[in-house]
């Protein structure tokens, strides 16, 4: 007898347990702040903190029956029956949909299938719950059509389900090691679990005896929970690494905006005062010039002056430089669509890229908030730094896309690339990796401040030997706003 309360007590505390863990990884990712996450799984996690919460009160509710079955009417346990078994099916459902999603973002058109998978396995599901015992004609649900249902969405729902999510942690986990070897690990660990948590909780029923181990398989269940919780739960860490990265590229980015506010201030005196002594060498190297035609004894002078003419020009390109860099006006934007940008610019550029291949993928996304001619301005400066990084041949690549509140456009090049320690030095005035002579190292400084200007994002990623990919985000009406308002 005391064999029997203790095995009861055991049971019960089980489920107690295996229920409240599930809840925990609930609170813990509806408690997690994810406002502003770039992060793809950031949408998707309350799918799986809405799985914990509902499976969680679905154990609690069994626990329920278990406890007060002996008090309570056979109506009343099939009605309680019946409230657990729409819990549980509700929360494979969200579980299902969390590893959808998540497979689906993973490779877009190649994994758009899975989203049609949970209509033929409700079907499935309701076709072996009608052949179970469901008789409509008389609305009647005995305890073991309700098994038999319980059975049925572990099978179709919970399996699946549960081998979607470890496939889509496991493969996800891949993309953020970059951000995180830590979380990405632990993300890892939660899909291989939840590998485990699909063939305990999905393909074995409830009260099934596992051969050659002593427990039950509700023990299993909770030990597979415990684990997933708990990876999951470390994982979210993830989201905290994010925002100080964010913080500190914001900082950087402010310390770069002060940076080329003095500079920009400074070059433009500069260039003011440069701008007055050449004009006055240029004319008087024209007045000499015309003075001195038709000697030919004097042509090696005119030679010289020629020589000395080309250097002024020279300087004062420089000065016009100076000035664009330190011009803060601001334009009156106008919706425009950055695919026109593009194509505007390369039409401009025309004459520079037959050495190379072009190729265009740009797609339809919506307008933006931008004064047309600066923003040609930047893809100009880009496209001719690419170019000057494929002197003899290569591909030059130009893409569009949207990516959630931004539009964003990508220009590669296979060129010689930037090596590592010069690459977080690109957007500093003045510095320039070519010979002497042949930049001022304004180039990105200007399309940087121009971005800037746009409330957008300009990124730089490149491998030395095999080329360089400047990314521009640019934020659509909405977010341009909200930005503004800030």
């Amino acid at each position: 007898m005391l064999g029997i309360l203790a095995n009861i007590t055991s049971t019960y505390l089980l489920y107690l347990v295996y229920g409240a863990v599930f809840l925990f990884l609930g609170v813990a990712i509806a408690a997690k702040d994810m406002k502003g996450s770039d992060l793809r799984l950031a949408d998707k996690l309350w799918l799986l903190g809405m799985f914990g919460f509902l499976h969680g009160a679905h154990e609690w509710l069994e626990l329920g029956v278990l406890i007060e079955g002996k008090n309570l009417s056979f109506e009343q346990i099939v009605m309680e029956k019946s409230g657990a078994v729409l819990l549980g099916l509700l929360s494979f459902l969200f579980l299902l949909r969390f590893g959808t999603s998540l497979v689906r973002g993973l490779d877009g058109w190649r994994t758009r299938w899975v989203t049609l998978l949970p209509l033929p396995l409700f079907l499935i599901w309701l076709f072996y719950f009608r052949h179970f015992g469901l008789h409509y004609a008389e609305f009647h649900i005995d305890l073991q059509s309700l098994r038999q249902a319980d059975i049925g969405a572990r099978y179709a729902f919970g399996f699946t389900g549960g081998v979607m999510t470890a496939y889509g942690l496991i493969a996800y986990s891949q993309e953020v090691r970059i951000l995180s070897r830590s979380a990405s690990r632990k993300l890892m660990y939660a899909g291989i679990t939840f590998g485990f948590y699909a063939v305990v909780a999905g393909l074995l029923s409830s009260s099934y005896d596992v051969p050659f181990l002593p427990i039950p398989v509700e023990a299993l269940r909770g030990v597979a929970a415990f684990f997933i919780t708990y990876f999951i739960s470390k994982a979210l860490n993830i989201f905290d690494i994010e925002a100080r990265r964010k913080i500190e590229q914001q900082a950087r980015r402010l310390l770069q905006a002060e940076k080329l506010t003095s500079l920009g201030q400074l070059a433009a005196g500069i260039a003011h005062e440069i701008n007055n002594p050449l004009t006055n060498a240029s004319l008087g190297i024209q007045t000499l010039k015309m003075k001195l035609t038709g000697h030919e004894a004097e042509s090696d002078t005119v030679k010289k002056l020629d020589a000395v003419e080309r250097n002024i020009d020279r300087a004062s390109a420089i000065a016009q430089e100076l000035l664009q860099f330190s011009r803060q006006r601001d334009s009156e934007f106008v919706p425009v669509n950055i695919n026109t940008v593009i194509q505007g610019a390369l039409t401009l550029m025309h004459y520079r890229l037959s050495r190379i291949a072009v190729r265009e993928e740009l797609v339809a996304v919506p307008d933006v908030l931008g004064d047309p001619g600066k923003l040609e301005q930047v893809f100009i400066n880009i496209i001719s730094n690419a170019l000057e990084a494929m002197p003899d041949d290569g591909e030059l690549t130009l893409s569009s896309f949207q990516e959630k509140d931004f539009v964003c456009a990508r220009v590669s090049d296979t060129g010689a690339g930037i090596a590592d320690e010069n690459l977080s030095r690109v957007f500093d005035p003045f510095f320039t990796t070519k010979d002497v002579g042949k930049g001022t190292g304004l180039g990105l400084s200007i399309c940087y401040g121009i971005i800037r200007q746009h409330h957008g994002i300009i990124e730089v990623a490149s491998t030395p030997g095999k080329g360089t990919t400047v990314t521009l985000k640019l934020p659509t009406g909405e977010r341009y706003e909200k930005d503004i308002d800030r």
